[in-house]
């Protein structure tokens, strides 16, 4: 007996809204063709849900109630001193820029003339004018079973496309700007593709931002796909400040080659509900990983990192470091596995997830995993949470700290562990003003 699964009123308005937004959206008719095959796999797979082990924690399917039309186009208007109050601290990191606005690319507000080392151009601008063959190659992302990167698949617009020259040494950092402007609520889905080639090193920096008045009902879907080529370096950072009603799907696919290191991080306050998987394979022996990130959660947020690193080749090095701060029913929630496969002999992986609960309300959630198919390994996981210890508490405020300044330097010391993974200074210094401003502290305070 066949037994047929109803769809909810948002899968049903999913399929509707790529109805309403496919001949608007940009490609060839190949791109157009992938796009059906994707919101297709959407379609057998439907919203993730619990009874889905990896999204156990993180039910999208009972949370998303309301589907919002598609970004297809964006007129409005934005100015540089805007950006400028949109980036806050990352204002003032020295950086060569890229700008889109609610997911469509802002020439005007860009600068990469001078980036040596870097071709950058756009997801957009590749889809419509690139061979069809280039173009199926480059919108061809295998999402298999995630409906998440397949509604990416189907309802890209733009994002950034950038490729790091063989042996090139970028002297600042690209700065990927995605600003979330105007009062129309709409769904912004982005793709971007990074390749650093052979023996290459850049800094690239992802900044999701809000401009101030912008409607705080918006919801956003974006892919970023690496690639790391064979002794190259790549110091890969994502920057996500909202205003704690958004929804943000975030997936990250990093490939590592031959003696390649790459060390990400990630970075998250205000965000409503929060999903960011992490999937990293090691494709070359000798490459190393540094993968951590920092989160803060009030309210009833919830931030969900969910990561895989598998080891698929020998004598490669992992290790993975993430905190967060939980107030008020904030929710987190960390799922961390690492695979070792039958071959990868001489693996050195670690893994550990922190949170701190400054409310008995609060929630964490944390499930880290080992799967080892080989015996010439170094592999081990841990998971803490806790409150503020009340004697150190007690120590500053009997040397005339007053109790939330206390409370503030003993979560900026907690954090401040996974923020020193961050190696650019500039950008270390922006993250934790980012920091400070949710613990309602200045920087200078």
């Amino acid at each position: 007996m066949n037994v047929a699964v109803m769809k909810t009123k948002a899968e049903q308005a999913i399929s509707e809204s790529f109805e309403m937004a496919a001949a608007k959206l940009p490609g060839s008719a190949a791109v157009q063709a992938r796009r059906a095959q994707a919101i297709g796999a959407f379609s057998g797979l439907g919203l993730p849900h619990r009874r889905i082990e990896e999204w156990k924690y993180t039910d999208l399917r009972a949370n998303l109630k309301e589907v919002l039309p598609a970004a297809v186009e964006d007129k409005t208007p934005l100015t540089i001193a805007e950006l400028i109050v949109a980036l806050g601290p990352l204002a003032h990191v020295d950086a060569h820029r890229i700008v889109f606005v609610n997911g469509h690319y802002r020439a005007d507000l860009s600068d990469t003339a001078d980036a040596a080392g870097l071709k950058i151009t756009t997801i957009g601008k590749a889809l419509q004018s690139a061979s069809e063959e280039a173009v199926a190659s480059l919108a061809s992302t295998p999402e298999g079973g995630d409906a998440v990167e397949a509604l990416n698949t189907a309802f890209m617009t733009d994002g950034a496309l950038v490729e790091v020259a063989k042996s090139a040494a970028v002297d600042k950092p690209l700065l990927m700007i995605f600003v979330r402007s105007g009062s129309d609520a709409n769904a912004v889905t982005v793709r971007n593709l990074i390749n650093a080639g052979e023996g290459a090193s850049a800094t690239i920096i992802e900044a999701d931002v809000v401009l101030p008045g912008a409607v705080r009902d918006a919801h956003l879907n974006t892919l970023t796909e690496v690639s790391v080529g064979k002794g190259a370096t790549l110091n890969h950072v994502k920057v996500a400040v909202d205003e704690g009603k958004s929804l943000h799907l975030s997936n990250w696919e990093v490939t590592l080659g031959t003696d390649a290191s790459y060390r990400g991080f990630q970075f998250s306050s205000g965000l409503g509900f929060a999903r960011n998987g992490i999937n990293v394979l090691f494709d070359g022996e000798g490459s190393k990983l540094d993968l951590s990130g920092a989160y803060l959660a009030r309210h009833s947020e919830h931030v969900d990192t969910t990561l895989v690193v598998d080891h698929a080749v020998p004598h490669c090095e992992s290790r993975e470091l993430f905190k967060g701060v939980l107030d008020g029913h904030g929710r987190g929630v960390f799922q961390g596995k690492i695979i070792v496969r039958p071959d990868a002999q001489k693996t050195d992986g670690k893994q550990m997830s922190q949170a701190l609960m400054l409310s008995e309300d609060a929630e964490f959630d944390s499930k880290p995993e080992l799967e080892i198919y080989a015996d010439d390994v170094v592999c081990g996981h841990g998971t803490t949470s806790a409150e503020l210890d009340p004697d150190l508490l007690f120590y500053c405020r009997s040397r005339g700290i007053p109790e939330k300044e206390a409370r503030a330097l003993m979560i900026e010391s907690f954090i401040g562990e996974a923020l020193d993974k961050v190696e650019h200074e500039g950008l270390r210094e922006a993250l934790a003003s980012y920091a400070m401003q949710w613990l309602g502290r200045s920087r200078h305070g």
